[in-house]
């Protein structure tokens, strides 16, 4: 199996640094890597089919952190360094919400589209009903014992779990509804890049990069790592599942699939949990 390079879309003036897919499948959302405007961060809404902005969103004054669409409609929020989260709807400029945080904000929906968590400082997260977020949040939970500031946030695919990620490269998996922390994790940290965590789609594993160049699974319900193996590509920055395939990217400047190998047994494995039962295998791997 090999991957095919179909198409590259130029965003070269401001770069590219945050980017979510709206629900047409050739078009984005993009933050500024670099060049922020005078009057702070604008959001682009870009189509890829013929590399042309289709919206401009202005309102933050400083970059922008967090993005994520709405997995039911057409409305997506972003997080700025400038202490605010921003809704907004892809068919039309104006931002349609504000809300005012303390410290670095990160966002997520959660799979139904109902609500939204927000982590902000001091380990606290917010939950909002999506529908009537001015009224404030219907639920807040602390993680305690940690202060660093969320880089990102997750829930599983089942909404039974969340994922979060810290700038000091602790990982933590909380109780989507009474917001008890199952289980934490560290990975050794990487100087230059984000390092990034997922859940797999059964919401039952969560994999991550790490800055010795190796990706590493744990079970959410125990501390004990399952599986540890070479990216073959550095720190692993981004993490993403395929929605309908048993396969993973990882990249850095490199982008990799992964599927599981069938074909290997535990005791081949060497680092492999019995649990698991199947070692990640690369099957291709494409270079920026």
């Amino acid at each position: 199996m090999s991957a095919k390079l179909l198409k590259t879309t130029y965003h070269t003036k401001h770069g590219a640094d945050r980017i979510c897919f709206t629900h047409h499948q050739s078009s984005v959302i993009c933050s500024s890597r670099h060049n922020l405007d005078s009057d702070g961060e604008i959001l682009r809404y870009l189509s890829m089919y013929d590399n042309r902005c289709l919206r401009y969103f202005k309102g933050h004054k400083e970059r922008v952190v967090s993005l994520c669409m709405s997995p039911v409609n057409d409305s997506f929020m972003s997080g700025s360094l400038d202490h605010s989260i921003r809704i907004w709807d892809v068919r039309v400029n104006a931002c349609q919400g504000i809300l005012h945080l303390r410290g670095r904000p990160t966002v997520a929906y959660d799979q139904q589209g109902l609500v939204f968590a927000v982590a902000m400082e001091g380990g606290a997260i917010k939950l909002f009903d999506s529908r009537s977020y001015d009224k404030g949040p219907f639920d807040t939970f602390l993680v305690g014992g940690d202060t660093a500031e969320v880089s990102d946030i997750k829930f599983s695919n089942d909404g039974k779990s969340m994922l979060l990620t810290t700038t000091n490269n602790n990982i933590y998996i909380l109780d989507a509804y009474a917001g008890e922390k199952k289980c934490g994790f560290s990975v050794d940290p990487s100087s230059e890049t984000t390092i990034e965590a997922t859940f797999t789609p059964d919401g039952q594993y969560v994999v991550s990069g790490s800055g010795d160049g190796n990706l590493h699974a744990w079970r959410i319900d125990t501390p004990d790592k399952v599986a540890s193996w070479d990216s073959y590509i550095g720190v692993a920055s981004c993490l993403k599942w395929a929605p309908r395939r048993v396969m993973f990217a990882a990249a850095s400047s490199v982008l990799t699939f992964w599927i599981p190998n069938n074909s290997k047994t535990t005791a081949e494995l060497g680092t492999l949990h019995p649990e698991m039962g199947v070692q990640p295998e690369q099957i291709t791997q494409m270079k920026s």
